[in-house]
């Protein structure tokens, strides 16, 4: 069984913050979810997920957790946006260590 840690809520935010500014972008460059999953040998749901900024698989049967991306996934997905992967991750990253 998994338990919700407090930080859950602020990754959570984090990460649809993140798929919001992948959205953007990716819309600014008129480029489908379909062609930038293509582009960074992604699946199309796999993309989709990044960008609604939550996981798959609920945690312990219950809700959908935060999405927690692997840093290849996110940065082919910046290079085939043609931005630094700093441009898709906001300013203020939650804290997560142990508390």
């Amino acid at each position: 069984m998994s338990r919700k840690r407090p930080q859950d809520a602020e990754w959570l935010e984090y990460m649809r913050v993140v798929g919001h500014n992948i959205e953007t972008i990716r819309r600014n460059n008129h480029m489908s979810q379909e062609q930038v999953a293509y582009a960074a040998d992604l699946s199309r749901y796999t993309y989709q997920k990044l960008e609604s900024g939550v996981g798959s698989k609920p945690t312990g049967g219950k809700g959908t957790p935060p999405s927690n991306p692997s840093l290849r996934n996110i940065m082919a997905v910046a290079q085939v946006l043609g931005v630094k992967l700093g441009d898709l991750l906001p300013d203020d990253p939650p804290d997560l260590s142990a508390r």
